[in-house]
Formats: C-alpha cells, structure tokens, sequence
C-alpha cells in the first residue's frame, strides 16, 4: 500500500516489538499515549520497572502523574528514535511519533498549547496530538502558529475536520504573514472512524432502529470519504488519518487517497494475513442505499454534513464524551501504576 499508492502506514502503537514489525512492513509513523503506554508497561515491564523506581529517587517532591508523563514522554522518544530515517527521507511529512496531550486539559487552550510546546520538543520528530474540542481547536491554532506540528484528535466528524483545518491554515498564515517557514509543519487530522460506527450501534440498541446488517460499519468511511473529497476540493494543507480500526473498511475503502492508515499492532496482522486486495478505493463512494439507512440516526447527520455542529456543540458529542472519558481513565489508571512503586502495600 505505502509503496503502490499514496496511502501511508502508520503504527498505533509505540511498544518496540509492535512498531518493528510495523516499519518492516512499510510504517512510517506511529502513536504514543496514555493507553498505549498502558500496553507498553505491561508487555516491558521488565524493561521498565527499574526506570521508574529511578524516577522515584530522583524526582522526590513528583506526584504520580509526573512520573506518569515522563514515561510517557520517554517512550515516546525511545520510539521516535526508530522512525528518524522515515522523518529524513520523507522530510518531515512523515516519520513521526504522535504523543497526545493529557485529555483532562480537553477545556483549557492556554494548557493544552503550552504542553504542547514542550512535546514537540522532546525529538526533531513529534507530532503532537490535540483535541478536537472547542478550547482544542483554538489551541490547534496557537501551537500551529508556534511551529508544533499537529494531530487532531478526539475527532469523528465532517465539522469537527473543517474546524482543525481551518484553525491550523490560520495558524499557517500568521506564520506566513511574520515570515516563518511551514516546510517542514505536516499536520494531520485523525477520524477516529470505528468510534462514531461503536456509538451509531449503541444507538441503534437503546431506541430500536434496525437497518441492513453492516450498514452501520460504513458510518466513520462515509464521514472520512465525504471529508477527504471536501478537504482536496479546498485545498487545506492537512492530512487525513483513519483510526479506531472495527473492520477492514477502516484500511481497504480509503486505500488510495493521499491519507494516513494507523491501525494497531493486532490489525496490521489481519490485514497482512487477509485476502484482501490491495486496490485503490477511496473514490468509491458509499452506496445511497447505506447512506439513506445511516441518516436515520441524527448524530450521524451532525457526523456528516459539514454544517452538522458548531465548534460550542463538539464537546457534547456524545462519541466525543465516551473517547475523552476513557482517556481520561487511562490516566488514572497509569497513575495507578505508578502508585503502586511509590507506596507499595505493606
């Protein structure tokens, strides 16, 4: 696929193992945070457990959440290291390592920019990922304008692209206007495609809507597919990107489209063992059939049309409340762990 179009493989993942086997089968970027730091501990904890007693010592007055960034901010770096040669040789579009900011800053722009800041510092590399929330998109603009290339996260509809494109050509242009190169800022906006399929199907459970079985996993594709054509047509300098992998829709249907794929470790497999074909699709468009059954659902019309939300209403979207509640649990729970070293049970 990275070799035969312009479709590119990044790795949701930052474990070593994991993001190895993904570049020897054409990554070009991966993904670090709290949840996949998570799944990195408990696969390395080995290789981890010392680092964090060490941490202990050195930073004395450190909460658990401090300790919890720093390794997150370390193995981030320790697998930015192993895309340096895709970040040459594609000159900063890709060969990036996207480390998220902590989702409890999600209401605090001034917060969120200034973390960001220091993430895209930490290696040549980084891709900072930010929510698509409302503080979110002005802080889009802000750490744009500050040279941090970004990823939108947190994101599952039409609206919520147009405002982070948006928000990161005005960060663009105020460069511009004072003079200061964009070469090498190559921002991209994540759908997290199954995540708006997951909440269309919960839906569906509690009020009785039945349709054709599969309609609904063509939700996030018809979102993502209806953002890519609108993206190209106005020409915004960001990319897209497909994760919260459900099917192999969420690779196969957006194959050909100058886009990001990141599905994690477990997908990649599949999708390597599948007999699927490699064939550019990402102009097909979704059958009007599925589309009429999908727009049975009013959050999926405010998913779709590019007038759907307003940047106030994305905070209160529901598939937006469930992916911030769960992030946020994953921090505590790695504060957890860590918690666990500084006062263990007597």
């Amino acid at each position: 696929m990275s070799v035969t179009t312009p479709t590119c493989l990044w790795n949701d993942s930052a474990s070593l193992d994991e993001l190895t086997y993904s570049i020897d089968h054409g990554a070009i970027g991966a993904t670090c945070n709290p949840v996949i730091v998570l799944d990195v501990l408990r696969q390395e904890m080995g290789l981890w457990r010392d680092r964090i007693h060490r941490f202990i010592r050195e930073m004395p007055t450190a909460t658990e959440g401090d300790i919890g960034w720093r390794l997150v901010e370390e193995v981030s770096v320790r697998s930015a290291e192993l895309l340096i040669p895709a970040f040459e040789r594609h000159h900063g579009r890709n060969g990036r390592l996207s480390i998220q900011t902590d989702p409890r800053l999600y209401r605090d722009a001034e917060a969120l920019v200034s973390q960001a800041v220091h993430f895209s510092r930490l290696a040549p590399n980084m891709i900072v990922k930010l929510p698509a929330t409302a503080a979110g998109i002005s802080a889009i603009e802000e750490a744009t304008y500050r040279g941090v290339c970004i990823n939108a996260t947190v994101s599952f509809s039409l609206p919520q692209c147009i405002a982070v494109a948006e928000a990161v050509e005005r960060g663009l242009k105020r460069r511009e206007e004072e003079g200061m190169s964009n070469g090498n800022i190559g921002a991209v906006c994540t759908i997290m495609v199954g995540r708006l399929d997951d909440w269309l199907k919960v839906v569906a459970d509690r009020k009785g809507v039945t349709v054709d079985p599969g309609t609904l996993d063509w939700a996030g594709v018809a979102v993502f597919k209806r953002a890519y054509a609108l993206f190209k047509d106005r020409g915004y300098r960001v990319r897209l990107l497909s994760a919260a992998f459900r099917n192999h829709y969420h690779w196969s249907e957006l194959i050909g489209g100058d886009v990001v794929i990141s599905p994690p470790h477990k997908w990649q497999v599949h999708f390597n063992a599948s007999e699927v074909a490699v064939v550019p699709r990402m102009d097909n468009p979704v059958e009007s059939r599925i589309l009429k059954q999908l727009r049975k659902f009013d959050d999926f019309c405010r998913a779709y049309e590019p007038d759907g939300m307003t940047v106030a209403e994305f905070d209160a979207f529901p598939p937006t409340i469930r992916t911030l509640r769960q992030f946020i649990t994953a921090c505590h729970d790695l504060e957890k762990l860590i918690r666990d070293y500084m006062l263990p049970e007597p």
